[in-house]
């Protein structure tokens, strides 16, 4: 019989999830196979999953950032004894459960772990130039989609989406750098591009509806990457409405394409953020790094 490490958060959602905890554990309080664990500090579900190659599943209750931690504590594990993963979407973004179709309801998702069948996930890994590295899920954004992502930590007044709305302006006004990078794609080198911002994606959309990358796929064995070049402030705002589509892109400017691995060197330091959570900025200088994808590397429960 299975048994289930449940890792929650209470204080994703800004703190709104603690709410959602009571009705999830009176709705499992009858089984005897899951075990609670409450995250206490940053890192902590990194912490509590490496150390849980005793149970079957590990599962991730909270948001985006909650599942980034739980992943690289997965990683940590040995493939042989490595859980398999369960999502319980109780943040504000749930962008992997979103791009993995779990259901919306915490509960009918808390269930889906206990009836699913596990599926590949694939896991995008990232190393700078000191050689410090981080796996990630769902989303590697830099330049001025780490920016917002930073704004997005100073708006306290705005919940969900309009929060994220709100940092993607202000990033658009305040951040609006050009970065030139190296690129080497797949062992090809690029011609140096001029980018405003960059986003990498192995799920199509970020910041909680944002489709950066629409035709990504998170078990295809690839990641997908959008870049956008030197483009005015306006032209930025304009095409801002076709990023809360999932359609496919339709403007020239902006480049895309695939890849499994990916380096570049940039003439500054390049912000970063990885499922939501700051990995560059003014601390944690990236100037250089390699990103690549590691097939399957997870198994996540998302259907029946």
């Amino acid at each position: 019989m299975p048994n289930y490490l449940l890792i929650f958060n209470p204080t994703s959602d800004r703190g709104r999830a603690a709410r959602k905890l009571e009705a999830l554990k009176s709705h499992v309080a009858q089984r005897t196979d899951v075990t609670w664990a409450a995250t206490n500090y940053a890192g902590h579900a990194t912490e509590l999953a490496a150390t849980a190659a005793d149970y079957d599943v590990v599962v991730a209750i909270g948001g985006d950032g909650t599942v980034h931690e739980v992943v690289n504590g997965l990683m940590q594990l040995e493939l042989s004894t490595r859980p398999r993963l369960g999502v319980v979407p109780i943040g504000s973004g749930n962008d992997l459960a979103a791009a993995s179709g779990l259901p919306k309801k915490p509960v009918d998702a808390l269930d889906l772990v206990f009836n699913g069948t596990p599926s590949a996930l694939d896991i995008g890994k990232i190393t700078d130039q000191t050689g410090r590295t981080e796996y990630w899920d769902n989303t590697c954004g830099m330049l001025m989609i780490a920016a917002m992502n930073i704004q997005y930590r100073k708006i306290t007044r705005l919940y969900g989406f309009p929060a994220y709305l709100l940092a993607v302006i202000r990033g658009i006004l305040q951040d609006f750098h050009l970065t030139t990078m190296q690129l080497t794609v797949d062992g090809e080198q690029i011609e140096d591009r001029n980018l405003l911002l960059f986003s990498i994606g192995n799920g199509p959309r970020e910041g909680g509806g944002f489709f950066t990358n629409p035709p990504a796929k998170n078990n295809d064995g690839l990641l997908n990457y959008v870049q956008a070049p030197d483009l005015t402030r306006t032209t930025l705002l304009r095409i801002l409405p076709s990023f809360m589509n999932p359609k496919p892109n339709k403007y020239s400017f902006l480049i895309e394409s695939e890849f499994a691995t990916l380096t570049f060197a940039a003439d500054r330091p390049v912000p970063i953020h990885l499922d939501g959570e700051v990995w560059g900025d003014d601390e944690q200088i990236v100037t250089a790094a390699t990103v690549e994808v590691i097939p399957g590397a997870i198994q996540l429960i998302k259907s029946r």
